[in-house]
């Protein structure tokens, strides 16, 4: 019997409802990580080129790290304390820019997702499969 591993893509989630709506979520936040580093980028900069540099440049700047280190295909795979500290930078950075733009319940309620959701994923992804 041929078992698909959790990197088999959504074929690996039939049966698994709970991993399959962690993943979504986990994408999600991700998401949000992106736009509410752009949101604070275009708040924080003083100008309109800032604006725009930051913008588009803190956003730019994740995915570059994100694809690098904590994709599931990602060109480096370092050690998972290195998978979570880039986690940290980019989701926290997320939740960060949130409470920077005044939304303080906001990031810390998001923060809490991110933590809860990140342990739930990590713990998923390294289970052995049931037999």
């Amino acid at each position: 019997m041929v078992r698909e591993s959790s990197h088999d893509g959504l074929a690996g989630l039939a049966g698994r409802p709970w991993f399959a709506a962690n993943e979504l979520l986990a994408f999600v936040l991700e998401l949000a990580a992106l736009v509410l580093l752009a949101w604070w980028g275009v708040a924080a900069g003083d100008g309109a080129v800032a604006k725009v540099l930051l913008g588009v440049g803190l956003p730019a700047a994740a995915i570059v790290l994100w694809g690098l280190f904590a994709a599931p295909r990602a060109r480096f795979r370092p050690p998972l304390p290195g998978v979570l500290l880039v986690k940290a930078v980019v989701l926290g950075g997320g939740a960060a820019a949130l409470y920077g733009l005044g939304h303080h319940a906001a990031a810390y309620v998001l923060a809490a997702v991110i933590v809860v959701n990140t342990a739930l994923a990590e713990t998923f992804r390294r289970r052995p499969p049931a037999s």
